[in-house]
């Protein structure tokens, strides 16, 4: 597993090995002691989602979940690829704020690990683009936030054109980073 830094110390990309033959390839994408090991991922994932989308400039996102709920996210495409970002809004940390970009794909195997305390959304590149995710802990509506896609304060740019009439209602109505109650702090060493 070839394990990369991001500009953000706590996002990682991960890109599993793949022994390709006639047939295709196989590909271990998660081993939790090899991630430990060599990452110091220690995630207990417990819920593994899927999603398609059918249009590009399809955003969905940012998301997240709160304490005591909150989810760590191991990212992947399975189909087509999308533009997947991660933003930081624990309050004290040296990166609030800041978000990273990644692209992942079905050819490029990678994968984007995602601790709590980060929301998370992507862009689609491709027609039906299909995203893999893992999660530290299951779905939780009373806990299930989400923020505008296009906040000012947060700037994420999504390196393509975001066609707004395939947001969701959800993603359509979200409040702004300032208007959130947040619950995730970093305790900052003194």
């Amino acid at each position: 597993m070839q394990i990369d830094a991001t500009a953000i110390a706590d996002v990682l990309i991960l890109t599993p090995r793949r022994f390709a033959d006639d047939r295709g390839f196989f590909s271990e994408v998660w081993n939790r002691e090899t991630l430990r090991r060599e990452a110091g991922i220690d995630a207990a994932f417990v819920q593994d989602n899927q999603s398609l989308t059918r249009a590009p400039g399809t955003v969905r996102g940012l998301h997240c979940q709160t304490p005591p709920r909150a989810q760590a996210k191991l990212v992947r495409c399975g189909r087509g690829a999308v533009r997947d970002v991660a933003a930081d809004i624990r309050k004290g940390s040296d990166t609030y704020g800041q978000w990273v970009a990644v692209e992942l794909s079905a050819e490029n195997g990678r994968q984007l690990y995602i601790p709590e305390g980060f929301l998370h959304g992507f862009v689609t590149l491709t027609p039906d683009a299909e995203l893999l995710y893992k999660c530290t802990d299951t779905y939780a509506p009373e806990c299930d936030v989400s923020i505008r896609y296009d906040d000012p304060d947060l700037a994420i740019d999504w390196g393509v054109t975001v066609d707004a009439g395939q947001l969701s209602a959800k993603d359509r109505d979200a409040p702004a980073l300032a208007a959130f109650d947040n619950p995730f702090v970093v305790e900052v060493a003194r």
